[in-house]
């Protein structure tokens, strides 16, 4: 039997007949007509899920997941204000439904259904996946939200409790505005929500303003697991720095007076609420799954009774807003209308070719306010402590300090993020008296997890500010990559650019340590970012460079709202020399502002004008290179020119193909692993671009982790071995 079918022959027979459950009036709060309200929504919803079941029966539509059972969720959107950011679970249709009565103009029917067809005029993704979602309405589109919106969450709530106390650049909401997140009860036992309701709890356990409306809808199964009964309330109703409440989702009066309480406790005392709110899941988990292939009869027919349109068509009758031939006539006018609707929607433009596809993944400019220069007197205060050293030449980790100095003065609105980057400085000493110079608001000492430091600054870009966390150690980053793939990345492209998060990963990496071993500290792997569409990956190997670079990067920020990950070389951070002790020609004097020649986007590196090899590089390979390079033309008499890529993502390869033609031979030296590494990418590019055939070699490190000790830099490139493999491509023999 088709249960949707079913549910709904039994919602007509059951309001006709008078056969609904008992209801209390008792706490009735709301007018008439904000309840019919609240019940006209639900029953939008369930059409909606029974149309986009239609279009997907019919070919016209594509995988949905319904949000029959969790109608409850207009009572929730009634209680809030449309100010407040919604991070919605995909089973949110009556919220948005609902939300879209609070502001005039709104055409929610459309909208969802043009989402259902995948059309190119779906308002929010413009047809690049079904979403809920509404620039209008606050509700920044979610895909597939199994948790990982929870963190993003976290940091929403976190800028705007802080905008009171640091007023964004690009303010996105009301400073008494809150955030709403909801997901189901499977969800929350994903790590990356538990991770985000510690870190929610952690902040407001320290006083930290963090309004914030957790929304826990508790159907009981996940797909096809069962949720332990009382599980999530015993779980989470003890919880430290979290408020606890419980509604039933199926009655629409005690949803709205619950999540009004909440959301009066959030806005007076600015901590965050767990509303546990229980419901049904009508029909099965998603497109085709069959509840009966894993629930016996009675648990599916005990849900199809708890269904909360009976509910509310109960509460409407006792209430006297409708009668029944009432609720039975907007149900069926509203499925009629639904129908046309659905008939227009199929006969909308769909995306047909990958610039129309792509067009969103790189969000659009904006026009910002230009950096005014700090004053002489304000640097001089900041850098007193420097004075004489900020006149000699110094490593990577110093200029970088002074650089990041300069740009939180230009810029108020960055926002720094991480371990151990307040007091200590990083361990690097990167971030060295930043949290001294611009206090605990802008430099934030982070809880040691990194799903949680990179949510926060997703949520703190879409609040308008400009975060930079840190990535303590590479390898750290595969612990969250998820944030930075599925949720940094992804915004701009389904929302066509209406949401962004504009944000500069810093992540300290790659090879060539001393000291340290192990993968976790010498990881040699970027391939999880490479393929990441959209991402900005900056490497710089030079302190210098990297002074330049992070100044670009902010740039691209702020005006073009870029996601960036910036490479810095750990190996590199101290290095003062590059042929001999104490030569010094690894470092640098600090640019001030305005000083020096820029690095846009793209631009690339060059030492030497030789034609006889060129090799390509970045990072520790550029740096091994240069001293390679010496050896070859003393020794051998090789003239070489080293390209610097700095820039790994996009690749400016006709740059490259350009720096590179006069020469017939091409080495490249790449420090990560040989499987995923840039070097494949370059392989290709010299082989498929060059109008001359070259004779191209590549050396990288060999697919290994890092050991500890003596052994750390043999399954890499070192200078001796980038020299052996220059001759060999040249056909010269060493001597």
């Amino acid at each position: 039997m088709d249960r949707a079918e079913h549910v709904h022959g039994q919602f007509l027979k059951r309001v006709a007949s008078g056969d609904l459950p008992s209801c209390n009036t008792a706490e009735q709060s709301l007018n008439p007509a904000d309840l019919v309200a609240i019940y006209e929504a639900q029953l939008m919803s369930r059409q909606l899920d029974r149309a986009g079941r239609f279009l997907q029966s019919s070919g016209e539509g594509f995988y949905t997941i319904g949000s029959s059972g969790h109608e409850g969720m207009a009572a929730v959107a009634a209680a809030l204000r449309p100010t407040d950011m919604a991070f919605l679970h995909y089973r949110d249709a009556a919220f948005q439904v609902m939300r879209s009565k609070q502001l005039p103009g709104q055409t929610p029917l459309w909208d969802i259904l043009l989402s259902f067809a995948a059309s190119a005029d779906d308002p929010i993704s413009g047809g690049r996946h079904k979403v809920l979602g509404s620039k209008e309405l606050n509700i920044p589109p979610q895909t597939s939200t199994i948790a990982s919106h929870l963190p993003k969450a976290v940091g929403a709530a976190y800028g705007i409790g802080l905008s009171r106390r640091l007023q964004p650049e690009f303010p996105e909401v009301p400073k008494d505005s809150l955030v709403v997140c909801s997901f189901g009860d499977a969800s929350a036992n994903h790590s990356t929500a538990q991770g985000a309701i510690n870190t929610a709890g952690w902040t407001a356990y320290q006083g930290v303003p963090l309004p914030l409306l957790f929304v826990c809808e508790d159907n009981g199964i996940g797909i096809s697991t069962p949720t332990p009964e009382g599980w999530i309330a015993e779980r989470f109703r003890n919880q430290p720095g979290l408020e606890y409440l419980s509604c039933n989702g199926l009655d629409i009066i005690d949803t709205y007076n619950v999540t009004k309480r909440a959301a009066d406790f959030i806005r007076r005392y600015r901590k965050p609420v767990f509303l546990h709110k229980n419901c049904v899941r009508l029909y099965g988990h998603a497109g085709s799954d069959i509840q009966s292939a894993y629930l016996d009869k009675q648990e599916i027919e005990r849900s199809e009774t708890n269904d909360p349109l009976l509910h509310g068509a109960a509460l409407m009758i006792a209430t006297g807003c409708m009668t029944s031939a009432e609720i039975l006539n907007t149900y069926q006018s509203i499925e009629a209308r639904i129908s046309r609707i659905s008939a227009e929607v199929t006969t909308r433009p769909k995306l047909t070719n990958p610039d129309e596809v792509m067009e969103s993944i790189v969000p659009p400019r904006r026009k910002v306010p230009s950096i005014t220069p700090p004053s002489a007197s304000a640097r001089q205060n900041l850098f007193s402590e420097d004075d004489r050293a900020i006149e000699q030449p110094q490593h990577m980790a110093k200029l970088l300090n002074w650089a990041l100095t300069d740009l939180m003065l230009e810029v108020p609105s960055i926002v720094m993020a991480g371990e151990d980057i307040g007091p200590k400085g990083g361990v690097y000493n990167v971030t060295s008296k930043l949290h001294k110079r611009f206090g605990p608001n802008r430099v934030i000492n982070s809880l040691l997890d990194e799903q949680s430091i990179l949510g926060l600054s997703i949520g703190l870009a879409q609040t308008g500010y400009l975060p930079i966390p840190e990535i303590q150690f590479l390898a750290y980053l595969h612990n969250a990559e998820d944030q930075v793939r599925g949720e940094a990345a992804t915004l701009s492209f389904f929302s066509k650019g209406q949401y962004t998060n504009p944000m500069i990963i810093r992540v300290a990496g790659l090879a060539y340590q001393r000291g340290f071993g192990g993968h976790f500290h010498n990881d040699n792997s970027l391939a999880v970012l490479r393929d990441i569409p959209g991402l900005i990956i900056a490497c710089p190997s030079s302190g210098l460079d990297a002074v330049h670079m992070m100044r670009e990067c902010v740039r691209l920020a702020r005006e073009e709202q870029r996601v960036i990950a910036f490479i810095e070389p750990i190996a590199l951070y101290m290095m003062r020399d590059l042929h001999d002790e104490g030569d010094k020609k690894w470092t640098a004097v600090y640019p001030a502002p305005g000083e020096g020649e820029p690095i846009k986007l793209g631009d690339i590196g060059q030492f030497g004008r030789g034609t006889e090899l060129a090799i390509i590089s970045y990072g520790n390979g550029y740096y091994l290179s240069r001293q390679a390079e010496r050896i070859l033309a003393s020794i051998h008499k090789i003239k070489c020119r080293i390209i610097d890529l700095r820039w790994l993502a996009p690749l400016n390869e006709d740059a490259v193909l350009k720096a590179i033609s006069p020469c017939e031979s091409v080495l490249i030296v790449d420090e990560c692993r040989r499987t995923g590494s840039q070097s494949e990418a370059l392989m290709s590019l010299v082989m498929e671009g060059s109008r001359k055939r070259k004779r191209v070699q590549r050396i990288t490190a060999d697919d290994s982790f890092i050991p500890l000790g003596r052994g750390a830099t043999s399954t890499l490139p070192s200078r001796d071995v980038i020299v052996s493999a220059a001759l060999a491509l040249l056909e010269l023999e060493e001597n």
